[in-house]
């Protein structure tokens, strides 16, 4: 990619924005441009519940 240049998208995120070397198309690549001190830590991930059945074990 040529032409690269670091943008913030609408929801606070990074990203590299430019044009393909070989055949000059539009590029564009989410998470790019390593953030630096603005990038916000990530949120642990939730465990998903477990529901249980409606049968009893006798």
């Amino acid at each position: 990619m040529k032409g690269e240049k670091q943008v913030t998208m609408k929801n606070g995120r990074n990203a590299l924005s430019g044009t393909c070397s070989v055949c000059g198309t539009k590029m564009f690549k989410i998470g790019g441009g390593g953030g630096g001190a603005k990038a916000k830590a990530k949120a642990p991930a939730k465990k998903a519940a477990k529901k249980k059945a409606g049968k009893k074990k006798k």
